[in-house]
């Protein structure tokens, strides 16, 4: 897939009800964007409609990458990004961190002080940093690490956390492209923000 790329756009919040859907042989989680109770953002190939109760399959065909994302149940103050997916053929393009980064603006023009999510690999760690996101502390019950950021700017990012959430990862089964990712980090400093 080698068309343009056009600029992030929302396709639509949770109350909303936006859907897409996207082909699971080609995005990660596809089965979660069909869903209705979270909001989405997408990055096209082209211009298409902005109409977010759209389910024309050309329409959906367009997209490059996805994410999902709702309001915390007990935080009004608190975006959460549940779902990120990149088109197969453009993972590694800087894709996810620029739709995560422009969501979490949007939140912060509708009033949000911050934006989370859980990560499950050290990929998707380091997207998120890239993202402005920075390490909690905190893990999932699922074995998830949990990044924040402020919604209206980048998190501060010291590196000794950086590095505490990538030690999380190294003691964890892993595979031989993760756990050769994980060595070459070993007491880098955060990526910068793109």
């Amino acid at each position: 897939m080698t068309a343009a790329i056009v600029d992030p756009v929302v396709l639509g919040w949770p109350e909303e009800g936006p859907t897409l859907r996207l082909d699971y042989r080609e995005f990660s989680y596809a089965g979660k964007f069909v869903m209705s109770n979270t909001g989405k953002a997408v990055i096209r190939a082209r211009a298409g409609r902005d109409d977010p109760d759209t389910t024309d399959s050309k329409w959906d065909e367009d997209v490059l990458a996805a994410v999902a994302f709702n309001e915390d149940r007990t935080d009004p103050e608190t975006l959460w990004l549940r779902y990120v997916t990149v088109h197969e053929d453009r993972r590694g393009d800087g894709l996810g961190p620029r739709l995560c980064a422009f969501v979490a603006q949007r939140a912060a023009d509708r009033g949000y002080e911050r934006v989370r999510i859980a990560v499950n690999n050290p990929f998707a760690y380091e997207a998120l940093y890239k993202s402005g996101f920075a390490f909690t502390g905190e893990e999932t019950g699922i074995a998830e690490l949990v990044l924040e950021r402020p919604a209206d700017r980048p998190a501060e990012r010291p590196t000794k956390r950086y590095q505490a959430g990538l030690d999380i990862y190294r003691k964890r089964d892993l595979s031989e492209a993760e756990t050769a990712f994980l060595e070459r980090k070993r007491g880098a400093s955060p990526p910068p923000t793109e």
